[in-house]
């Protein structure tokens, strides 16, 4: 899918993509109609918009994949990162349940596989679980939308920090904050920790345990870290990132709230986003395949241009990555350059064919036998 670069702001902010504090690294302006106007954005993110999309022209189907290709924009003040940036992503709308959210995952990690990227690190969160433990608090209102923000901007010391009237949590809270595990038993542990848990608590823990031993029995490796998320706001179940050498390559999760909070039906969703400017950074630079043939002319007039021309097309034509030497008539420098055959063009003399590989050359006199002494790919 092909969404527009300029979105309605409102769509990012009414659904968290867009917090407070994160309005100053999105590009807003007005769009002015008339005498009056809307405030619009460039998309900040791949996902509102597809929703948006969704709702607006294919609501109709209840189970929906897509994928997009897209650039992103957000402002940084030091200019020593990109403000335009790439994602590649997939979507699953209707996608309910944990054998959904496993498949993105392995999606996102096969894709990354065969681009050939190493030393991928899988690290699970789970927003449902973080917003259940947030309750779990009992703080009032005004102290609850404090701590959760603090947390959407990644401090995590709001939860440890937060003043509980919960005795059953007072003494564990720097504990849960601090705990990573690589097995669904590390999950089980912290069930064990609340006893007394609210029924969203523990459904929110059952739906992570059920996707940790699914991931396990597929024998992918990962680590549970319910630190890992920030800025999780429209995601309700689990949440994701990849990493390769530390830098953050994918992110996604569970949203199921973000289709009917834009006003669609109650449809849930999960997805993800590859982030391609870190990710071309990890690739290999490869020869996708060597020019084979060099073709150059002897001398300046539009007669021996035009042979090469001509030359180079009929040889692409027959398959052969061809190159014309730089203003045609100046091919000596390139020559060193590794090709396969090296063609000069004369006005005066037949065409002169040097094999470099076996280091002969010869004399044709017409383009049919060049292609034949060079034949067809």
């Amino acid at each position: 899918m092909r969404t527009p670069t300029i979105e309605y702001l409102h769509l990012f902010t009414a659904t968290g993509t867009l917090i407070p504090s994160m309005l100053g690294r999105a590009y807003s302006f007005l769009d002015w109609d008339g005498w009056s106007g809307e405030r619009v954005v460039l998309k900040p993110d791949g996902t509102i918009p597809l929703a948006r999309l969704y709702i607006d022209n294919l609501s109709e189907q209840k189970i929906a994949r897509f994928f997009y290709i897209t650039n992103i924009f957000a402002f940084e003040e030091t200019g020593r990162e990109n403000r335009e940036r790439w994602q590649c992503g997939a979507e699953f709308l209707g996608g309910g349940g944990f054998v959904a959210d496993v498949e993105a995952i392995l999606l996102a990690q096969d894709v990354l596989r065969k681009l050939g990227i190493k030393d991928i690190e899988l690290q699970l969160s789970h927003a449902g679980l973080i917003k259940a433990l947030i309750r779990e608090l009992k703080l009032g209102p005004d102290e609850e939308s404090k701590v959760t923000n603090r947390i959407l901007e990644g401090d995590w010391r709001a939860l440890a920090e937060a003043k509980t009237t919960n005795a059953e949590l007072s003494g564990v809270l720097s504990q849960i904050v601090s705990l990573k595990g690589k097995s669904s038993n590390f999950l089980q542990n912290l069930g064990a920790l609340f006893q007394h848990a609210s029924p969203n608590f523990k459904l929110a823990l059952g739906d992570f345990m059920n996707i940790a031993a699914l991931l396990e029995s597929l024998d992918y490796s990962y680590e549970i870290d319910i630190t890992a998320m920030h800025g999780f706001e429209y995601y309700t179940g689990v949440c994701f990132e990849i990493l390769s050498g530390g830098e953050k390559i994918a992110g996604g999760g569970r949203y199921d709230d973000l289709i009917p909070l834009m006003g669609g039906e109650n449809i849930p969703s999960c997805g993800f986003a590859l982030y391609v400017d870190p990710i071309m950074k990890l690739l290999p630079l490869e020869n996708r395949g060597e020019v084979e043939i060099l073709v150059k002319g002897e001398e300046l007039t539009t007669e021996v241009a035009r042979t090469c021309f001509t030359l180079a097309q009929s040889l692409r034509d027959a398959g052969h990555a061809t190159e014309l030497a730089l203003n045609l008539f100046q091919g000596s420098e390139q020559e060193r350059n590794g090709y396969r055959w090296v063609i000069s063009v004369s006005a005066k003399k037949p065409f002169i064919l040097k094999d470099c590989k076996q280091r002969q050359q010869r004399s044709v006199t017409s383009l049919a036998e060049v292609l034949d002494a060079i034949g067809t790919k």
